[in-house]
């Protein structure tokens, strides 16, 4: 590539000028099927795609002058001329905006100069660069895959497109923009995208003219100017879209026109090619774990081993370790370390053992299984131990009821409240017991969940454990069965006195990290999380599995058949549309023909690939347009509801039991929010019939039984009046007054009674909004109202709600003076970067500072509300079961005859279980199945 270039421009000096957002949001999308992350969770594909871009370029290329320029946030001439000028845009993603202060790193590692100019954009910049370089004998590579740079090709400048997944880069010079656009000369390219528009950027060009129409139209007459002054030769639609929109298409061919006279302060001569800073460049590939890119510079030696997130845990890790040991310790293992692991074979030996588990106050155990499903797995045995370095392992008959037999002989440890129960992911082992008839009451303590309260971003694996507190390394199961794979053995296999030793090293040293964790879960200041919250639910969630809840089939089945031709129908109408078949799932081909062949609007919004946007966001947004919308935005609906939910539900069923029993994960999210899987019914869509019909099939167990459902009533914005003691916000939820009516009287300031439903409506996603951080921006895109309308709004609820600011600043000065943000309980959700000096990360872990606390109380409260709910039912001896818990909801199977006396026990124990000064509501409703109810 050199050489080609060499024969373009043969003078030394040679300027390469890179457009850093259009390459960040290319190399970002370009993997966004499958995106780089870190170990750490963060994305970084839009670094890895530049840092690959720009080394390729140097090592190919050779330039001697090189820079990179960025648009600002600050507004442009552009913007004053025209205010919508790119006013629709949608905020950057999140997993983008996290990487901006790593792109910065990266060109400054690589020593190459940066230049932000507020005011103007990046073309501007570099369109004024490269006209003064040729004045100055230098030769420009404008690195850009946006097609505006054509404008800008001379003989002394070219457009240097980088190739995507291995093609080849595109230099477009004077002759192949000529070609391309098919115009005589290259300023001609401004009036073609001035005629055309361009959505992305929202300049609105003239209606109803595309591509080929304006360089049709530029080929005849020359310009924008000539082609006004002779619209009247045209004909028809196209002299009439001409002559209503004369005004906006020279305003658009301003808008397109990059400017030449940029009063950019750097030389082009301090753009001439550094060397890299190599200890900056290995930090930042480390950080970002980018170990393919490190070995091509540095060698097969590089490794990105210690990342930031590792840094992080390593300190942590370091810290912990310098409680528990005066120096560092070398690894034992089994073989360093004196210890006692006896076998339990004969039933004379385990009511030997029985005994001495009686007169202890807590013990640990530990099951071997032959799978990973406790519902379905066999039971090999059971490992206890109550003393560092002693444990027993209680071997079970290969044959399933004689297992049982054996596991029965230990129901009264396992039931005694007394007797206290450590254990390692202790809801796998309560499943296994309760499928084969065991309870397990008594207090808890499980030391991966109590590991993951206290230390949250650290691993939580007892192998890892045992390392981090004992400076010991417990026997790998691949020992035991070999690699992942087909080969690899099954535990059954395993003969018996190597199983014994695996078994009773895991409970001893289950029992051992417990010790070392308990002092620290009160300092802390997570003892009220782990043991009141976390531990206590694992059994009311396994009682909840267990239970299940019943599912109509046969009503799925019909409703099954009733969609395929519902989606028949839609299929058959969209191709009568359009005037053919075409792949309605294709968001491609669905863009060609509702914009290019149905021509719905004259500038349609583009996503960063190039490709027509067909979200349901931007489809509803046009619903009025035509009738194929609607069609197309139920197709979709039908079509998912049918694959996802109608077609895999009934697949769940177990066909012992009859029943569908969802697994819930305790600490699925960093807010404490609970997710089921297998299947997720959390995310059955409601808003639509359709999905209500879902619901319909989830039924009571049988005639003598009803669905209940029991919702916590707008409980985040509770919450928030709750912790922010915002008097206006109380007095709302005190006097019993609908939230989002008096929000909409505060921020349109009438009296309640004139409060419309649009008012209402709008207040409501200001309600919300709030808690989620929402900006001026964010709201005029969920409303579809003026910026101005969402600024005033977002200003007005703050002014009537002024506790809600006081609690997000002291929150968030909390958040940056101490690292984290806690919950009501002291569930902790720690933010690193809240003190970033990149303004966009700062924002992000702002918005998580002061949304964490209220999620996660909201959270917790679920969580209490299902645990006192447990023990209510089974203090009162109520056959009525808890079923299910979606999002603030909890569903119950209950005795037709109990409702009357246990609805009331539900709620009460739902209203308080935390001390609120905020009256709690809970919306209770009774059906046949869970649509009726809910």
């Amino acid at each position: 590539m050199a050489d080609k270039n060499q024969e373009l421009f043969p003078e030394t000096k040679k300027l390469f000028l890179l457009d850093g957002m259009a390459l960040f949001y290319r190399a970002h999308f370009a993997l966004v099927r499958s995106p780089r992350m870190t170990s750490a969770g963060l994305c970084t594909s839009g670094v890895f795609g530049m840092a690959n871009t720009v080394m390729d370029i140097l090592a190919r290329e050779e330039p001697t002058h090189i820079a990179v320029a960025f648009d600002t946030s600050e507004p442009t001439q552009r913007h004053i001329d025209y205010e919508p000028y790119k006013a629709q845009r949608d905020a950057m993603p999140e997993d983008m905006s996290q990487q901006l202060p790593y792109i910065d790193k990266l060109f400054d590692a690589m020593n190459i100069p940066s230049i932000r100019m507020p005011g103007y954009e990046a073309d501007d910049i570099i369109g004024t660069l490269a006209h003064r370089a040729a004045g100055e004998d230098y030769r420009t590579w404008m690195v850009t895959p946006d097609k505006d740079y054509h404008q800008l090709v001379t003989e002394d400048a070219v457009v240097y497109k980088p190739g995507r997944r291995g093609d080849e880069v595109e230099i477009l010079g004077v002759k192949e923009v000529l070609a391309k656009w098919e115009v005589e000369r290259v300023d001609q390219v401004i009036d073609i995208l001035g005629l055309m528009g361009d959505s992305s950027d929202n300049i609105p060009g003239i209606p109803g003219i595309g591509p080929k129409t304006a360089q049709t139209l530029i080929a005849k007459y020359g310009s924008v100017e000539n082609l006004i002054k002779h619209a009247s030769e045209l004909k028809g639609k196209q002299r009439e879209r001409v002559e209503q929109n004369v005004d906006m298409a020279l305003l658009s061919k301003k808008l397109v026109t990059i400017l030449l006279d940029v009063p950019v302060a750097e030389s082009l001569d301090s753009f001439a090619r550094q060397p890299q800073d190599i200890e900056k460049m290995k930090a930042l590939f480390m950080e970002l774990e980018f170990d393919s890119l490190g070995k091509k510079l540095f060698g097969k030696s590089f490794s990105s081993a210690t990342t930031r997130a590792q840094v992080i845990r390593e300190k942590r890790e370091t810290e912990i370790q310098a409680t528990l040991f005066d120096e560092p310790v070398d690894e034992k293992t089994i073989d360093d370390v004196r210890h006692v692991y006896k076998a339990i074979t004969t039933a004379e030996q385990r009511a030997e053992l029985i005994q001495e588990l009686q007169k202890q106050p807590t013990i640990c155990f530990d099951s071997e299984t032959t799978g990973l499903d406790p519902r379905t797995a066999l039971p090999l045995g059971l490992a206890f131990c109550f003393k560092a370095s002693e444990a027993y392992y209680v071997v079970c008959p290969p044959d399933l009821d004689e297992a049982r037999g054996v596991l029965g002989e230990f129901c009264s440890i396992f039931e005694n409240e007394s007797i206290g129960k450590i254990g390692h992911n202790l809801k796998y082992d309560l499943t296994l017991l309760k499928w084969n008839g065991i309870e397990v009451r008594g207090e808890l303590f499980d030391t991966m969940l109590a590991h993951s309260m206290k230390e949250p971003e650290m691993r939580h694996g007892l192998d890892y454990l045992a390392k981090l507190y004992l400076g010991y390394k417990p026997i790998s199961i691949k020992e035991l069965i070999g690699e992942k794979g087909p080969d690899q053995k099954n535990m059954r296999d395993v003969p018996i006195e190597q199983l014994s030793q695996y078994a009773c090293e895991d409970a001893d040293v289950t029992w051992q990290v417990a010790q070392a964790l308990r002092p620290d879960i009160e300092a802390r200041g997570v003892a009220k999380v782990c043991y009141e919250v976390e531990c206590p639910l694992t059994p009311v969630l396994v009682d909840m599995e267990f239970e299940g809840i019943r599912l109509d089939t046969a009503a799925l089945a019909i409703f099954s058949k009733k969609l395929e031709v519902e989606i028949e129908d839609l299929q058959a109408q969209i191709f009568s549309a359009a005037g053919h078949e075409f792949n309605i799932d294709s968001p491609k081909q669905l863009g060609v023909v509702l914009y290019e062949e149905l021509e719905l609007e004259a500038n349609p919004k583009k996503t960063a690939t190039g490709q027509y946007s067909t979200r349901e966001a931007e489809l509803e947004r046009l619903s009025g347009r035509h009738e194929v919308i609607a069609n197309v935005l139920d197709y979709r609906n039908a079509r998912k509801l049918k694959s996802t939910y109608v077609d895999q539900l009934p697949n769940a069923v177990n066909p012992n039991t009859g029943r569908l029993h969802t697994h819930y994960s305790q600490s699925w999210t960093a807010t404490g929010r609970m997710q089921s899987n297998d299947p997720n019914l959390q995310t059955i869509p409601v808003r639509k019939e359709r999905g209500r019909d879902i619901k319909a099939a989830f039924v009571a167990r049988d005639d003598d039984h009803l669905i209940l459902s029991a919702d916590y009533s707008q409980i985040e914005l509770r919450v928030m009046a709750e912790l922010s003691g915002d008097p206006g916000m109380l007095e709302a939820f005190q006097s019993g007054e609908d939230i989002h009516t008096v929000t909409a009287s505060k921020v349109y300031k009438v009296d309640v009674a004139d409060v419309t439903r649009e008012m209402r409506d709008k207040a409501k996603t200001v309600n919300f909004g709030i808690i989620y951080g929402i900006s001026a921006f964010g709201l005029q895109q969920r409303l579809n109202i003026p910026r101005a309308e969402a600024s005033e709004l977002i200003h007005n609820y703050f002014e009537k709600y002024p506790g809600v600011q006081t609690y997000i600043d002291k929150t968030i000065a909390f958040a940056k003076e101490h690292g984290y943000v806690a919950t009501q309980t002291g569930r902790r959700r720690y933010l690193r970067d809240i003190n970033s000096r990149s303004r966009t990360v700062v924002a992000t872990a702002e918005r998580l500072a002061m949304n964490s606390p209220i999620q996660g109380t909201a959270a917790d409260m679920l969580k209490l509300a299902m645990i006192r709910t447990h023990r209510a039912l089974r203090e009162g001896g109520f056959a009525t079961k808890m079923v299910l818990t979606v999002h603030d909801e909890i569903v119950f199977d209950m005795l037709a005859s109990e409702q009357d006396t246990v609805m009331p026990v539900i709620e009460e124990a739902m209203k308080t279980t935390l001390p609120m000064t905020v009256p709690v509501v809970v919306e209770m409703g009774v059906g046949k199945n869970w649509l009726e109810a809910h």
